[in-house]
């Protein structure tokens, strides 16, 4: 084949029908080849179980499920765990995986050939793997090993496993939740009794200055000012009353004074002198039952009773100054004993008056400092109603996590059941032989092209006008034809081979080409 020119696809097409023996050789014979390699290495066994996720039985609704974690990293997470050396070092012992081996490389063997796949069922009932986790109602456990038994063994122990921590792992969770809520809520507790505490000395300490006192201040202030009125008006009064009744008294007493200076003996005995004389003149002019006669008798017989009383007091040395004294007339004991009783109102009233002055100073101060108490009120209270409020969330979260915890124990949330058990493997997962045959397949194609493209490489016949083109540089003139082309036989009389027939048929189409008849 001439290289230095553009090939068609007529020129690959040639090249197929020259060389397919070439190409079909290697095709037939690698698949078989690669059939055959695969007893070459050592088989492998995997064996498989089914692991079904079910949802909680109570409604999300009522309980709330205590693992809120996307369950493909909770079952990553399982994994690790039941991964770990604690949990595969007994196992291994027990099965014993480790002849020949030391138990970190059994170990290691475990951790590479254990796989968990997601499995999803479609509409259609059949079921779709996944290499991923999420949103899948359960999983598959791979395990691969050289002997099918020991496959099905380990992948058992490890599905047991699986299930066992995902039962430990949510019973702590839920444990763990509600004991942690239940210290906070007794923390919070005691912040709120501290909070509830200092409210209460508040409160103590401001009785009656509080923001919803104000009113009760005001009102109770303006009812002080009204009593203040009222007592400054009765203390005004009994002032006035005391005052008319001094005056009075000095008057009475003045009266009095003077009629006890009329009790001497002296001007006694000259009033009944004057009297007696007085009768005469009155007797001379009227009868003795004529008023003014009989009112002049009165007045000596007054007269000469009084005379008889001081002279008896004069005989048994009295003086009749302190005598006098000692009895004054009921009007005006009457009259000092209303003086005092206004004293003791006056008193009263006036203390009354200096009472409800204080009174009043107390509330005007009260009204004076309730911004700022109500400022120091605003912020204990608001303290004190985030306390609660963040205690009775606690509280209602410690009942919800309680809950869950029965839940968990009752076993009525997510659960993990098994499904299928670990199945015995019947033929090994590695090598598979079906997949070696294919890729012997494709390998002996991809041989077979290249050796007939290094065939033709190396091919320097000349077959066409354009390879006569492409080597010579120069135009045809004309093209021998193959002798005896038209017919189907050769010389001898014998069929054409199809090697011959393609060449025939180049020769026909050259011919065309040039405007010959061959």
């Amino acid at each position: 084949m001439i290289q230095n020119r553009e090939l068609t696809m007529d020129d690959y097409l040639a090249v197929l029908r020259r060389r397919w023996a070439v190409i079909l050789v290697p095709l037939l014979l690698a698949p078989v080849a690669g059939f055959f390699l695969s007893y070459a290495f050592v088989p492998r066994y995997t064996s498989q179980s089914l692991v079904l996720v079910e949802m909680q039985k109570v409604p999300e609704g009522y309980v709330q499920p205590v693992v809120t974690e996307d369950i493909s990293q909770r079952i990553a997470t399982m994994q690790q765990q039941v991964l770990s050396q604690n949990q595969l070092q007994p196992m291994v012992d027990r099965l014993g995986l480790a002849k020949g081996k030391s138990g970190d490389e059994a170990i290691d063997d475990i951790r590479k050939n254990f796989v968990i796949e997601g499995v999803e069922p479609d509409l259609s009932g059949s079921k779709k793997h996944h290499s991923g986790h999420s949103d899948i109602p359960g999983f598959y456990l791979n395990f691969t090993a050289d002997n099918p038994t020991t496959a099905q063994q380990v992948c058992n122990e490890l599905t047991s496993m699986l299930l066992a921590e995902n039962l430990k792992t949510r019973e702590q969770a839920a444990q763990g939740t509600t004991e942690f809520l239940a210290r906070q809520v007794d923390q919070a507790k005691h912040d709120l009794d501290n909070q509830d505490a200092k409210l209460a000395v508040f409160k103590r300490r401001y009785i009656g200055q509080l923001p919803g006192d104000e009113d009760n201040n005001i009102k109770l202030l303006m009812g002080l000012d009204s009593q203040l009125d009222a007592s400054t008006q009765a203390l005004n009064r009994a002032q006035q009353d005391r005052a008319y009744a001094e005056s009075v008294l000095a008057q009475q007493v003045a009266a009095w004074k003077a009629s006890q200076a009329s009790m001497n003996p002296d001007s006694l005995e000259k009033q009944l002198a004057d009297l007696q004389n007085q009768l005469i003149a009155l007797q001379a002019r009227y009868t003795d039952d004529h008023p003014d006669v009989i009112k002049t008798q009165n007045s000596i017989a007054e007269v000469k009773s009084k005379l008889a009383q001081v002279n008896a007091a004069t005989a048994q040395g009295t003086n009749s100054n302190d005598k006098s004294g000692a009895s004054e007339p009921p009007e005006i004991q009457q009259l000092r004993l209303q003086i005092h009783q206004y004293d003791g109102t006056i008193a009263q009233a006036a203390g009354e008056q200096k009472r409800l002055q204080a009174e009043i100073q107390k509330f005007q101060g009260r009204l004076a400092l309730s911004p700022a108490v109500e400022e120091q009120y605003k912020q204990l209270t608001r303290d004190y109603e985030t306390a609660q409020k963040f205690y009775n969330d606690l509280l209602a979260k410690k009942s919800e996590s309680e809950m869950q915890t029965d839940m968990e124990r009752r076993q009525q949330g997510e659960q993990m059941s098994l499904l299928n058990p670990a199945n015995f493997p019947d033929s090994p997962s590695f090598p598979n032989r079906p997949l070696f045959a294919g890729g012997g397949l494709g390998a002996g194609l991809a041989i077979g092209l290249a050796l007939a493209l290094w065939l033709e490489l190396r091919d320097k016949s000349i077959r066409t006008e354009k390879d006569v083109l492409a080597a010579l540089a120069l135009p045809v003139l004309v093209t021998v034809p193959w002798v005896d082309g038209a017919s189907k036989k050769n010389g001898y009389g014998k069929p054409r081979s199809r090697r011959a027939k393609v060449a025939l048929q180049e020769e026909k189409k050259t011919g065309e080409v040039l405007g010959l008849n061959v």
